[in-house]
C-alpha cells in the first residue's frame, strides 16, 4: 500500500519545483455531487494523482470535490483522464485554466477531507444547493452587464474585491462566505425583480449563493460559469471586450493572475496606486496585504514597524516571543477591521476630500 500523503519537507519540496524545467498548467475545477465515502474518493484520487506529479490543494467533502492543481505539461492529458474516469459527475468536468500562469503555483499535493467544499453555515435540510440559477458565457456576461435592471454581486473577500472586479459590482462586506449569504440577501430584498448575477473567482462560491438565492424566492437568478477565470480565458479567446478589471486574486503563490491593466487598488501603507499583494515577512504575523516597491524596502516586507522590529530580532527570539502567543492573522486574513485597513481608510477618505475640494 502506497503511502498516501507527501513525508518531504516543504523546503525541499519547493526547491525541486522551482528547479523543474517543464512547463506547468495551473487548473481549478469543482463539482458539487453525491459522495458516500469522502476518505476512500480522497485515497483513490491521491493514488491516480501522485504519479502524475500533480501539485495543489484538493478538498472533499459529502458535498463535492473543489481542487486547484498544477499539473505538468506533458502528462496534463493523463491528469485529465484520471479525473474523468475517477466518477461518472467527473467526466468531461470543466477545467479553469490560469489566465495569468508560471506554472509555480503549488509545489506539494494536499487532498482533505472537509464537512464541506464551502463553508455556508446552511443548516436548513431543505436547501438543494444541485439547484443554481442559470449559468452565463463570456459573451452573455457582457450582455448582461450592460442590460438595464441588472445586479452584479461579487461573492467574494474584501481583499480579492479590492484588487479587481467587474464593472459597477457590488461588495457584500463580510469577512466569511457564511456571512456574505444572509447579508447578500438583506443587501437585494428589495430588488427580487432585477437580475441578479452572482460571481466568484472560480464558480464554486457563486454557484452555491445562487442556489441560496433561489432557496429564498428570488427568481431570476444568474451566476458566472467558471467565475472569473473562465470568464477572462473565453473572453480573450473570443475577442471579447473585458468587463472585468485589475487582478482576479488567487489562493496559491501567485497572489493573483492581471486580467486587465487597470490598478484599481492602493498600497496600504502609503496609498500610492497598487495591487501587488504579499504577507507580512514577520513569521508571528504573515497578514495578506497590499504593499508598493518602495513600502516594501522601507518596511522590509513587513506590514508595520513593530513586524519590521520583530523581524529583525534573532530567530531563537522570535520564537520565544511567538510561543504561547494566537497567530490571529494567519496568512489570508478576511478582517475588514484590520488597523491597516483601517488607515487605507482614512487616507482613502481624505484623498476624496482633497479631490472635492479642489473640484469646488
Amino acid at each position: 500500500m502506497p503511502v498516501l500523503h507527501n513525508r518531504i519537507s516543504n523546503e525541499e519540496l519547493k526547491a525541486r519545483m522551482l528547479a523543474e524545467t517543464e512547463p506547468r498548467i495551473t487548473v481549478s475545477f469543482y463539482k458539487y455531487f453525491a459522495i458516500a465515502d469522502p476518505q476512500a474518493f480522497r485515497d483513490e484520487l491521491y493514488r491516480r494523482f501522485e504519479p502524475l506529479k500533480v501539485f495543489g490543494r484538493i478538498y472533499i467533502a459529502h458535498e463535492g470535490i473543489n481542487a486547484q492543481a498544477s499539473v505538468p505539461q506533458s502528462l496534463f492529458e493523463a491528469f485529465k483522464a484520471a479525473l474523468f474516469s475517477a466518477a461518472p459527475e467527473l467526466n468531461n468536468i470543466r477545467l479553469n485554466i490560469a489566465v495569468d500562469d508560471d506554472g509555480k503555483s503549488f509545489w506539494v499535493l494536499r487532498m482533505k477531507v472537509r464537512k464541506q467544499i464551502v463553508a455556508d453555515g446552511i443548516d436548513d435540510p431543505s436547501f438543494d444547493p444541485a439547484r443554481v440559477g442559470q449559468y452565463l458565457k463570456a459573451e452573455e456576461v457582457n450582455h448582461m452587464i450592460d442590460k438595464p435592471g441588472t445586479v452584479f454581486v461579487d461573492m467574494r473577500n474584501h481583499y480579492e474585491y479590492e484588487v479587481g472586479h467587474f464593472e459597477g459590482a457590488i461588495e457584500v462586506p463580510s469577512d466569511t462566505f457564511r456571512d456574505q449569504l444572509p447579508m447578500a440577501l438583506d443587501m437585494l430584498k428589495d430588488q427580487k425583480d432585477k437580475n441578479i448575477v452572482m460571481y466568484c473567482t472560480g464558480g464554486i462560491r457563486c454557484e452555491k449563493a445562487s442556489a441560496y438565492m433561489l432557496h429564498h424566492g428570488f427568481k431570476n437568478v444568474f451566476h458566472v460559469e467558471g467565475g472569473i477565470i473562465e470568464y477572462a480565458q473565453k473572453a480573450k479567446e473570443q475577442g471579447l471586450p473585458l468587463k472585468f478589471i485589475g487582478k482576479n486574486f488567487v489562493f496559491d503563490e501567485r497572489l493573483g493572475e492581471r486580467i486587465t491593466n487597470d490598478v484599481i487598488a492602493h498600497c496600504h501603507q502609503c496609498g500610492k496606486p497598487c495591487d501587488a499583494h504579499t504577507n507580512c515577512k514577520n513569521d508571528g504575523c504573515h497578514l495578506l496585504f497590499i504593499q508598493c516597491t518602495e513600502c516594501a524596502a522601507r518596511y522590509e516586507g513587513c506590514c508595520s514597524e513593530d513586524c519590521v522590529t520583530e523581524y529583525r530580532l534573532p530567530e531563537e527570539e522570535q520564537r520565544s516571543l511567538r510561543a504561547g502567543r494566537e497567530n490571529g492573522i494567519k496568512i489570508f486574513n478576511k478582517s475588514k477591521d484590520h488597523p491597516l485597513r483601517k488607515h487605507r481608510q482614512e487616507w482613502a477618505q481624505e484623498r476624496q476630500t482633497n479631490d472635492n475640494d479642489g473640484q469646488e
